[in-house]
């Protein structure tokens, strides 16, 4: 099941405060994981742990991505395809196979060393 929540939250310290600044995360994705006012996050617990996050900033770019199994990772971007719009967000492209089963537009043409530029417009 996926939770939304942001920084606002009473718990959400308790769920995210180990992700920021985690070297295993950042390793795997290429990324860093920073705590912005304006980002939703959208999450898989499992056990009292997160066990995938997306964040989307308040202009709907993906931010942040991180998963320990690819099918919460999906169910989350499934997820966020039902609630909004996503602007082209430059997202990790350790998992380019999931946004493309999740719908999202991935341009190749594009893509960077460790990167790859996805968006999702719902169909009108």
């Amino acid at each position: 099941m996926v939770t939304k929540m942001n920084n606002k939250y009473k718990s959400f310290y308790q769920y995210m405060g180990k992700m920021f600044g985690s070297r295993v995360i950042e390793k795997q994705t290429n990324d860093r994981i920073y705590d912005d006012n304006d980002k939703d996050w959208y999450m898989v617990i499992e056990d009292d742990k997160v066990q995938a996050f997306v964040s989307v900033n308040s202009k709907n770019v993906i931010k942040n991505l991180y998963t320990v199994k690819k099918e919460y990772l999906s169910e989350i971007l499934r997820y966020i395809r039902m609630e909004r719009n996503i602007a082209p967000s430059v997202v990790t492209n350790i998992y380019v196979d999931l946004y493309k089963r999740s719908g999202f537009k991935i341009e190749e043409e594009e893509k960077l060393k460790n990167f790859v530029i996805v968006s999702y417009q719902k169909e009108a």
